[in-house]
């Protein structure tokens, strides 16, 4: 009743995985330590530069680029890394856009980026790749959310939604493919450095490098769990904040955040 909640995944040589949004920030850093582990790699990313970059670093591996925007650029790199590898033993969606926003300011377009890249682009994933692990009875989905999805947060008003939005879509995955031999994990990182990161102007606590957030993600994947969320010691106090009433959640966020 209490094992793990997904397949355990300990042992990456020759296995199948594709990384959507592997050419920079936490999708980097997890491809890196996948191929350094002896996957089969494939990653994508809308800059072909930056795919070719990544495949001088790392022999072996292959690039595709897309926009996750586009159902028919995934679809059609879905089908280039099936048919190159095999049908996926991982899919790993990290593409990700992030910018603060406040609903003093609103902007449309700022919403609906995020939107199209946080969470439409892993519909469209989705869409390329879920039949076919349907067909194989096997694989892992794993979608990079935030513990911004967790409550509502200041300056969140463009991600924090996209995040909410991708962990609701991770537990339904995974009630509707348990008994289909399919893993689902959804991946709450707390402050990563990263470009996207670089634009907060204001503290950021239990701060870790891509490098270490990749390592905690491979080792959440090991030991079988749908939640991998890091670092612990900071996540914790989020996810009690997460079942406070609206007033009290409401007073304690006002506190920290002034």
């Amino acid at each position: 009743m209490f094992g793990p909640l997904n397949p355990p995944m300990r042992d990456w040589t020759g296995r199948c995985v594709w990384v959507i949004g592997g050419t920079s920030g936490i999708g980097r850093a997890a491809a890196h330590e996948l191929h350094r582990r002896g996957a089969q790699l494939a990653v994508s990313g809308r800059s072909e530069a930056a795919l070719q970059a990544f495949r001088d670093e790392h022999p072996g591996a292959l690039g595709f680029a897309l926009d996750v925007g586009d159902a028919d650029s995934v679809r059609s790199a879905g089908d280039r890394v099936m048919r190159s590898l095999g049908v996926p033993d991982l899919v790993l969606y990290s593409a990700g856009h992030y910018a603060p926003a406040s609903a003093l300011h609103f902007d449309l377009a700022a919403m609906l980026l995020h939107e199209r890249v946080n969470y439409t682009g892993a519909l469209h994933v989705l869409d390329a790749v879920l039949p076919s692990l349907i067909a194989a009875r096997r694989g892992h989905i794993s979608l990079v959310g935030s513990v911004a999805g967790y409550r509502g947060l200041p300056r969140a008003l463009a991600y924090g939604p996209t995040k909410a939005a991708l962990h609701h879509l991770a537990e339904i995955l995974w009630l509707d493919l348990r008994e289909t031999g399919i893993g689902v994990s959804i991946i709450n990182p707390g402050f990563v450095a990263t470009r996207l990161t670089a634009q907060n102007d204001f503290p950021m606590p239990a701060l870790l490098s891509p490098e270490e957030a990749a390592r905690e993600i491979l080792a959440g994947w090991k030991r079988g769990r749908f939640d991998i969320d890091f670092p612990r010691r900071f996540t914790i106090w989020l996810k009690l904040l997460s079942v406070l009433p609206p007033r009290w959640h409401f007073a304690a966020v006002r506190r920290f955040a002034s």
